[in-house]
């Protein structure tokens, strides 16, 4: 497994959500905060990305708004 881990602002967490699960590859996105804690963890699976993942995107939006930066962990299939 590969990890990456992305910075972004809150108001940027939504678009860079979305860009990750179009990538396809991506087993897990953990969202959390400048201190480490997690906020957020949602595992990507070929089933789920359809009309099933629209609450989950709600849920990040609404994340977005509680805080000023985040941290994305992304884990990648090899």
């Amino acid at each position: 497994m590969e990890t990456n881990e992305f910075k972004v602002k809150g108001e940027e967490l939504l678009k860079k959500i979305k860009e990750l699960i179009h990538e396809g590859n991506i087993t897990r996105i953990i969202i959390k905060n400048d201190e480490g804690k997690v906020f957020l963890e949602i595992p990507v699976t070929i089933g789920v990305v359809g009309a099933i993942f629209a609450p989950v995107l709600a849920a990040v939006g609404a994340l977005a708004a509680l805080a000023a930066n985040f941290t994305i962990e992304v884990i990648r299939k090899e």
